[in-house]
């Protein structure tokens, strides 16, 4: 099979040893699209950490699941699985409900469409019609706050990463203590720190 996938040029090698080749990146769309976020987010990232000594990641959209592309903070957090190439359930989570509230509705009703919605805590959304309700206000307040509904103990806040023809093509997010994302004082501390970010990353998106 490694010799099958060199043939094919998915795999490199010296004879001895196998790595991947760049092909790889075909197989899939949404890690293409998004191969350059970690270089251009990373410096952003990095700052907000130093900033606020908070975890950030950047995430995209793959199926019905969000993929960690860039993180930066404290290493305590890795235990809630925030690491590199991680894989969270879309519908349970802040970057999720706001990569899903940047299709159309159109597109929404198709991804929502038959689709089972695992419970992973007592506090997960799992039902298709409430779900829709929480991305519309997501889709209306350009963020998202998401507590407890993927793992318990984790809370997390996420905005949009928009390029400069205005597409959504990542989301960006804090996971936080739950006292730091109560309002007033999410939207007067944290969240500008998160929409700044997001700004000054679009030309380079």
């Amino acid at each position: 099979p490694l010799l099958t996938l060199a043939h094919l040029g998915y795999l490199e090698t010296d004879g001895s040893w196998f790595w991947l080749s760049p092909k790889v990146l075909r197989f899939s769309g949404s890690y293409l699209a998004s191969a350059r976020l970690p270089r251009a987010v990373q410096p952003a990232l990095d700052r907000l950490a130093i900033r606020t000594g908070e975890a950030f990641s950047v995430v995209v959209l793959d199926g019905d699941q969000v993929v960690i592309v860039a993180r930066s903070g404290p290493t305590r957090l890795l235990a809630y699985g925030l690491h590199l190439g991680a894989r969270l359930p879309a519908h349970a989570t802040s970057t999720g409900r706001v990569l899903l509230a940047a299709k159309p509705k159109g597109e929404l009703s198709g991804w929502l469409k038959g689709r089972t919605l695992p419970r992973l805590t007592a506090h997960t959304v799992v039902e298709p019609r409430r779900l829709r309700e929480v991305v519309q206000q997501v889709r209306q307040q350009d963020w998202c706050v998401a507590s407890e509904e993927h793992e318990l103990g984790v809370h997390a806040a996420a905005v949009p990463l928009r390029n400069l023809q205005g597409q959504v093509v990542a989301a960006l997010n804090v996971v936080t203590g739950p006292q730091r994302l109560r309002s007033p004082g999410f939207e007067r501390d944290l969240l500008p720190l998160l929409q700044d970010a997001a700004r000054e990353a679009r030309p380079l998106l």
